[in-house]
């Protein structure tokens, strides 16, 4: 069984971001980190391979993706701590820009690449990354492998060649079923990502990472980057500063306060 985890490197989610003249978000205003629900695809993925009766855990892999620079580098080494057994890069200034549909495709040609070598099982993603919260890079990446896909599981399990989820849609749960190999989002709600031990984060310092350029993926430069993106950002302002918290002790007046706040609002 190989599982492939495609992870994202992205900004401080608690610290401020912005976006450059260019239109993109700027991400050198703080350090990255991976993506925390794509710390939960990586562990539903363990949780899949040390699951498999009968097998030893060194017969399986889980392979952890990313696509962006060398700092990218932190997520993967992140992944490592967690239990990946291997790492994969792809980094290329051509692909700097890509939009949802390009980032897609780019992920799909690297899928491709690992399958060559040794055939992908499946593909567990999380989501949504937490710097865009587009949620779609599943469902394209299914539509650009043309695999089966099963989104927003809060259970899965794999087994005889399929895969089984449980999702919560309004109010309805839902069970659906596809034969491998398929693409599988997760949500929160699966799994707890484990702690990393402190043999495993001294051990992922050293770990290999496997480098990939779009001259070694089977994809067209022309359809990556900023000029084949099918979005851009216009305009962008920063957030507008949070009004002063407003105390009133009440002396006996505190509704007419409370109206006159709420009539200069236009909220009544």
């Amino acid at each position: 069984m190989r599982v492939l985890v495609p992870v994202k490197y992205v900004p401080d989610i608690q610290a401020d971001r912005r976006f450059g003249e260019d239109g993109r978000v700027v991400r050198t205003l703080s350090e990255g980190t991976l993506n925390e629900l794509d710390e939960v695809a990586v562990e539903a993925a363990l949780r899949v391979v040390e699951g498999i009766a009968g097998t030893a855990r060194e017969e399986h892999e889980v392979v952890a993706l990313t696509v962006g620079p060398q700092d990218a580098d932190l997520a993967l080494r992140k992944a490592y701590q967690l239990g990946v057994d291997r790492a994969i890069r792809v980094t290329d200034d051509r692909i700097a820009g890509s939009d949802y549909f390009s980032t897609a495709a780019v992920l799909a040609s690297a899928v491709r690449y690992v399958d060559g070598q040794t055939p992908v099982d499946a593909v567990i993603t999380g989501m949504a990354a937490l710097d865009s919260l587009g949620s779609v890079i599943p469902a394209l990446l299914a539509a650009e492998l043309d695999w089966p896909q099963l989104l927003l599981a809060r259970s899965l399990k794999i087994e005889g060649g399929s895969a089984a989820i449980e999702r919560e849609l309004d109010g309805v749960t839902e069970s659906l079923t596809a034969e491998l190999p398929a693409v599988v989002s997760v949500t929160d709600h699966i799994a707890a990502p484990r702690y990393p031990n402190f043999s495993s984060i001294i051990a992922a310092r050293t770990k290999p990472i496997d480098s990939l350029c779009v001259d070694d993926l089977d994809i067209d430069p022309a359809l990556v980057g900023d000029t084949a993106a099918r979005t851009s950002v216009t305009r962008a302002a920063p957030r507008p500063e949070k009004e002063p918290v407003i105390i009133h002790i009440d002396k006996g007046d505190g509704g007419q306060a409370l109206a006159d706040f709420l009539i200069a609002r236009g909220l009544v």
